[in-house]
């Protein structure tokens, strides 16, 4: 009962330390650009019919799922090509992105830079053959035949579809939403959690940034002043502060909704707002991710590496298929085994191309068949470069599949 309690709390610390604190920076980063620019990059891949596969891809680079779910809306108004949606779905590491960043930064590095490179291709080549949608309805026309297609790319360019006027514009996906409450309680308490979790996110990312210098070591769970106590206090109560932000503060500071796309915001607290609530929602993933993991080695004794290794070449077969679940929870799953050294490279790469987070969550609410479409697109590149790196990693390139990059 006593290791499980430790591997609680050392679940609840890491978390915050050593990845929400980062992400909160990459977060508020990208949304102050939007809250300066007022939407203007928005416009600027718009007006570039030919750079807007590139741009596509680079949004989908940026950690987490904003930069790649403000691109679906502008596919469903016609005005950029189904081209730039399979580079932006491909080159979309997701939340996990934070995980693999904060814990494995050089097998980032590569693995991501791969992705992006694999997805930008792969989006030209749909555009310049004229592989969109409508191109295989008829191979898809069985899983969703009462759906229309949305714009698609040709050698002619873009071309908007009259079939997707929505009054407001497009719908986004939310993992909850509803109406901001009014409490004499919880309002007051909940904009206080949101200032706290600020201050805590601060020191996390100067200790978390102190513990990278370091090299990334054990570092105990302890009470009191020095590094170890600060540690463990700030990592404790950032999580506590998210865990309470996501399951009840976001209703009562204005941000009722997560993982939307946001072309702008309206204030700079409202941009605080944002980057807390979705960092907040990534801490509880991997939180729970973190959880799975370390309750499965101590209740079972299972030997995730030797499992992977055993798989050979179907590893990274595997992490491409689950890629194909939408969503941040199971990739972040997959990151936060790879960190533990339990997983190789090649499955990592793999999943990060075929993965879309929580981007393809707006185009399946009102194209369906384009997100299976853009899906499929991406898996088959991801089963590809995860095959070879498989076959040439080690024995071209002399790396280590497991444990590169991994601090610690």
């Amino acid at each position: 009962m006593n290791e499980l309690l430790v591997v609680l709390l050392e679940s609840l610390r890491d978390s915050y330390v050593q990845v929400s604190a980062f992400v909160a920076v990459t977060v508020l980063a990208f949304s102050l650009i939007q809250y300066r620019t007022d939407g203007a990059l928005l416009a600027a891949i718009e007006g570039n019919e030919r750079l807007q596969v590139l741009f596509g891809g680079l949004l989908g680079l940026t950690p987490g799922c904003g930069g790649a779910i403000v691109v679906m809306p502008l596919y469903v108004r016609g005005t950029v090509s189904f081209g730039t949606v399979v580079a932006t779905l491909g080159a979309t590491a997701g939340d996990s992105a934070f995980v693999i960043l904060a814990l494995a930064p050089e097998a980032a590095l590569y693995a991501y830079a791969i992705a992006f490179a694999a997805s930008v291709a792969t989006g030209y080549l749909v555009d310049s053959v004229g592989l969109g949608v409508s191109r295989v309805d008829a191979a898809v026309a069985k899983l969703s035949p009462a759906m229309a297609d949305g714009g698609t790319a040709v050698r002619g360019g873009v071309s908007p579809n009259p079939a997707h006027d929505y009054p407001g514009g497009a719908p986004t996906h939310a993992h909850e939403h509803g109406p901001d409450r009014r409490s004499r309680i919880l309002t007051p308490l909940s904009h206080l959690a949101h200032v706290v979790w600020w201050i805590a996110a601060v020191a996390g990312l100067v200790l978390g940034t102190v513990y990278l210098l370091r090299g990334g070591p054990e570092v105990p769970l302890a009470l009191g002043v020095g590094f170890d106590g600060a540690f463990t206090a700030v990592g404790v109560t950032g999580t506590v502060l998210s865990l309470y932000l996501y399951g009840v503060g976001r209703h009562y500071v204005g941000e009722g909704e997560i993982a939307r796309a946001r072309e702008s915001f309206s204030s700079a607290y409202d941009t605080l707002t944002h980057a807390a609530m979705e960092t907040s929602f990534v801490t509880v993933w991997v939180v729970v991710a973190l959880l799975i993991y370390e309750y499965a080695v101590v209740l079972t004794g299972l030997n995730v590496a030797a499992i992977a290794a055993a798989a050979g070449i179907f590893a990274p077969i595997g992490g491409a298929i689950v890629g194909l679940i939408p969503g941040c929870g199971p990739q972040i799953l997959l990151a936060s085994v790879y960190a533990e050294g339990s997983l190789p490279f090649s499955a990592l790469t793999a999943n990060a191309i075929s993965q879309d987070g929580d981007a393809l969550f707006p185009l399946l609410a009102v194209d369906a068949r384009a997100a299976i479409v853009a899906s499929i697109y991406n898996v088959l590149p991801a089963i590809v470069v995860g095959v070879a790196l498989h076959l040439l990693w080690g024995p071209v390139f002399g790396m280590p599949e497991f444990g590169f990059g991994v601090l610690g």
